[in-house]
């Protein structure tokens, strides 16, 4: 489709920006680096490499071990400069067994998952009515004893978009859900899973107690079709009653390791443009969207750059964190361990393998020009520049909060991404090798650029 004359017209500052801030070489490391990824299977290689040797891989488990020595294996074959890993302390959970039933009015057995760290039942279940909530806010504000003794649902529902943006709405539900029934008196949490689909297959996905509130009591979601059979029979009239049976396992003080690699920079080394994913996921798929995408993304992006026969000025480092699914204790650790250093900038791959539509960041304002010349490159690829607002991922939060890293997102294409995430779906046939390399072609002339720039882009503007 050609373009009007107005709008090419309104591209060519853009345009003419960016040949004037970079070299004609360094612009055209960016565009030789697009098409290698383009025309490059390594990341879906590198994902179903992931997904098939090792599988799921929760974090403090033997498959967790495993996704180390596989991810310390593949980077060393890749041939950076510089691979290693380093020790992260994680607390271990694993479901054993779990049931859920409707035991009246109408007898249903349900599609039930037990969230993240919850405790188990006691042995012979627990078997009470259910008490209805619509939402997170309406168990907070319940002043009544209609929890007391029974399990209270919470039947929050996450609306589907393109950013994904309903997940950060509905996930306290999970997170703090137990919490806030314990207080109120439930023996038992359930709750409509966080996801979009109406597949049969329940969503999991951490949650925390606060024991100075309330004592732990078990939690659990159902399936969408579940929450809906619920809701159903509710308006029966009728009391309706459910058996719930979780049977997990704790374990804590496990080891676990973030996995590192870099290519070394030729003229300002000490500082380090860093983009990464998370190695660990939750057991009931294979954790292909959830991350083994960001990494196969983060990675191959990498290579690309290497594969120029050019070295950055600064140092492109990839690092794949541990337990972001259960503690972000990778993203602690590696806080602690180099957050004094001098970040250039740094971003998170961990929305699948969706299409990137648009680039947003958060850097000083001297390093919005640069910034905008970089969105020109990768405007080809379909992505529209965003504010300087980013909020970074869960692996950049502490960067972010205790070091005001400058920091870079490129917003995936989420529509799909909460039918499947957290669930047994989660395999490698939900991976879009197009989009795939799109993600990798964006990544890589975006750190190849952010390395070459003049220009320091942090510290982050403060929110």
């Amino acid at each position: 489709m050609k373009l009007p004359f107005i709008a090419l017209l309104a591209l060519l500052p853009m345009a003419q920006a960016a040949a004037d801030s970079f070299s004609e070489q360094d612009l055209k490391v960016a565009r030789q680096a697009i098409s290698r990824a383009q025309a490059s299977d390594l990341a879906y290689e590198l994902v179903a490499s992931l997904t098939s040797e090792v599988g799921p891989r929760p974090a403090g488990s033997a498959n967790d071990a495993k996704a180390v020595a596989w991810a310390q294996a593949k980077l060393a074959t890749l041939g950076f400069d510089r691979v290693w890993i380093e020790p992260v302390k994680v607390d271990g959970w694993a479901r054993i067994s779990e049931r859920a039933e409707i035991v009246a009015p109408y007898p249903q057995v349900m599609a039930v998952t037990a969230l993240g760290n919850s405790i188990s039942t006691p042995d012979a279940g627990i078997n009470a009515e259910i008490a209805y909530y619509e939402n997170l806010e309406q168990l907070k504000n319940d002043t009544s004893d209609r929890a007391k003794g029974r399990i209270a649902f919470v039947d929050s529902v996450f609306a589907r978009s393109r950013d994904g943006r309903g997940y950060g709405k509905a996930v306290p539900t999970r997170f703090a859900g137990a919490t806030e029934a314990g207080k109120h008196g439930a023996i038992a949490l359930l709750i409509r899973s966080i996801g979009t689909d109406h597949d049969r297959l329940a969503h999991t996905g951490s949650m925390r107690y606060d024991e100075k509130i309330a004592a732990p009591i078990p939690a659990a979601a159902v399936s969408n079709p579940d929450a809906d059979m619920i809701v159903r029979q509710l308006k029966s009239g009728k009391p309706v009653r459910v058996a719930l049976t979780l049977k997990n396992e704790f374990k804590s003080g496990l080891q676990s390791h973030n996995v590192l690699a870099e290519i070394r920079g030729s003229q300002w080394p000490e500082q380090i443009v860093a983009i990464g994913g998370h190695l660990d996921s939750w057991d009931l798929g294979t954790g292909a969207i959830d991350d083994g995408a960001g990494i196969a993304i983060t990675v191959a992006a990498l290579k690309m750059i290497q594969e120029s026969g050019v070295r950055p000025k600064r140092t492109l480092r990839v690092i794949l964190f541990a337990n972001e699914e259960n503690g972000i204790d990778g993203a602690n650790a590696y806080a602690a361990a180099h957050g004094k250093e001098k970040h250039q900038l740094i971003g998170e791959s961990d929305l699948g393998s969706g299409k990137v539509f648009q680039i947003s960041t958060n850097v000083r304002e001297a390093a919005l020009p640069a910034l905008r010349e970089i969105a020109a490159v990768i405007a080809p690829l379909g992505i529209e520049l965003g504010d300087n607002s980013a909020g970074g991922g869960a692996d950049l939060g502490p960067l972010i909060r205790q070091y005001s890293h400058p920091s870079v997102a490129l917003a995936q294409d989420a529509s799909e991404y909460f039918d499947i995430h957290h669930t047994a779906n989660d395999t490698l046939d939900k991976i879009n090798p197009v989009t795939l390399k799109q993600n990798v072609a964006a990544w890589s002339a975006l750190i190849w650029l952010a390395a070459q720039a003049e220009v320091e882009f942090g510290p982050s503007l403060k929110k």
